[in-house]
């Protein structure tokens, strides 16, 4: 008979965490510095050949908002389109810094992908991410036709604290209106404040992403904010779920809000949408800002390509 089973990191997961050098807490780095070093970190040398990238600005109730459009292929047009929202707790990354992710899904995927350079927090505080992504969500559908994109099968995507934005403009969009919106991903998402879950308090120095390294973002998100029970920033708080788009959404073994997407998940299942929940094991949060580094991350980045490769292809009509 198997005994219990251990989480422990995929051994190419392990070797990745061990590159970096020993952990330091964000809050004793400091947010420039985090800031600092996750936009000065060299990007891989061979990214995915895109066929064109266009750089654009949406406008935002805060000034300009810039975004960059990959498009991974001159077949099929119009080209299905994800609007992507990076990770950074709210607080830090940018379309430089998370350039390898959005071009590996567009390969993947085989659709155009938005990046969105949101406001970022503390100086922005929230709402202003979400202002920001529903305002290029809404850029993105206004201008379809002249970047030859589908409307009709618009996505919204984001990881971590980006996946706890792109589910609220999910929500905005069904209870106030807006462009229709296809599916949703959200990748390891944000979308919760349950600091009790089973996964953070199993995993207080989890990799990559610590107890404490989940307290400070909060702090400095929060800075400023508006209601501490708005859907906008916490999606979790939304009491109804029904009629939202069908779902996408992935986990990490070793990742200790692994529980907030995985029940939100459940509660979107619940609700009659129609939706797909993956735990990866053997790898720890933000794995898919590097797919390329890890078998695991080029997995899952080829199996969400390939779910929404099969909806394009096969969209519902109801």
């Amino acid at each position: 008979m198997n005994g219990p089973h251990h989480a422990a990191l995929d051994p190419d997961a392990a070797a990745r965490v061990a590159a970096f050098d020993p952990p330091v807490p964000l809050r004793e780095r400091g947010l420039d510095a985090v800031r600092a070093s996750l936009e000065s970190a060299p990007l891989p040398p061979d990214m995915p050949e895109m066929a064109d990238i266009i750089d654009a600005e949406a406008a935002g109730p805060g000034g300009p908002i810039p975004l960059r459009i990959y498009r991974p292929q001159l077949g099929e047009a119009p080209s299905p389109v994800i609007v992507h929202l990076h990770g950074g707790g709210l607080v830090m990354g940018s379309n430089h810094s998370f350039e390898p992710m959005a071009r590996a899904m567009a390969a993947a995927s085989g659709a155009a992908v938005v990046a969105v350079d949101y406001r970022l927090a503390p100086e922005n505080p929230s709402p202003a991410q979400f202002e920001d992504a529903m305002a290029a969500t809404e850029w993105t559908a206004a201008h379809a036709a002249e970047l030859e994109l589908d409307p009709r099968r618009l996505v919204v995507a984001g990881d971590s604290a980006g996946g706890g934005v792109a589910a609220a403009v999910a929500l905005a969009v069904r209870d106030h209106g807006g462009p229709p919106i296809f599916a949703q991903v959200l990748m390891y998402p944000g979308v919760d404040r349950d600091m009790a879950a089973a996964s953070i308090i199993g995993q207080p120095k989890a990799p990559m992403l610590t107890h404490d390294d989940i307290v400070y973002l909060h702090e400095l998100a929060d800075l400023g904010a508006s209601s501490s029970h708005d859907v906008r920033r916490v999606p979790a708080y939304a009491t109804d779920l029904h009629g939202l788009p069908q779902a996408i959404i992935v986990t990490a073994e070793l990742d200790p809000i692994t529980d907030w997407g995985e029940r939100y998940g459940g509660r979107l299942r619940d609700a009659g949408v129609q939706t797909t929940i993956t735990r990866y094991p053997g790898i720890y949060h933000g794995f898919l800002m590097r797919s390329d580094a890890t078998a695991r991350g080029r997995l899952a980045m080829a199996e969400i390509g390939a779910l929404l490769r099969a909806k394009f292809a096969h969209p519902m009509p109801f």
